[in-house]
């Protein structure tokens, strides 16, 4: 079975980031020495997308080319039908046990999220989500503070 990071939107847009300080130095260290040591990383589409909008709205140009580099640079999981499906109930599942991850009227982007993990799991890929928002995707995913995924 093989092991594959998902970077969530935190941690992406610290490596993304090209202002420098010492969060996003030390994420963008952490994330070199996943690669250095031949671990998988995967941007999920839902990611690139939370990050992105960001981005394009600030009118950010570096931070945009930095994504781009990291997205030819790493694998990524753009959205499918069977994770939309999957997020539609883990949404339905969170709502129904008193735990949303965000407004009823958001698009939540914590679900779908675990979703695309969930699908990746039900194959030969054990992956773990790289986060700084644990809380929102451990309900349903193996979720883990981006310092702490080795």
């Amino acid at each position: 079975m093989s092991r594959v990071v998902l970077l969530d939107a935190g941690p992406l847009g610290l490596v993304s980031n090209p202002r420098s300080n010492p969060e996003a130095e030390e994420c963008k260290s952490w994330l070199a020495s996943l690669v250095q040591n031949g671990i998988e990383v995967v941007i999920p589409e839902i990611a690139d997308f939370e990050v992105r909008r960001e981005l394009l709205r600030a009118k950010r140009d570096k931070g945009l080319a930095r994504l781009n580099a990291l997205k030819a640079m790493l694998g990524y999981a753009p959205i499918s039908t069977a994770a939309m499906l999957k997020a539609a109930e883990f949404w339905a599942v969170a709502r129904n046990s008193g735990r949303p991850s965000a407004d009823d009227a958001a698009l939540d982007a914590d679900v779908i999220l675990a979703a695309q993990a969930a699908v990746m799991a039900q194959g030969e890929t054990q992956p773990v989500i790289a986060t700084t928002n644990v809380s929102h995707l451990e309900v349903f995913a193996d979720a883990r503070y981006w310092r702490d995924v080795r």
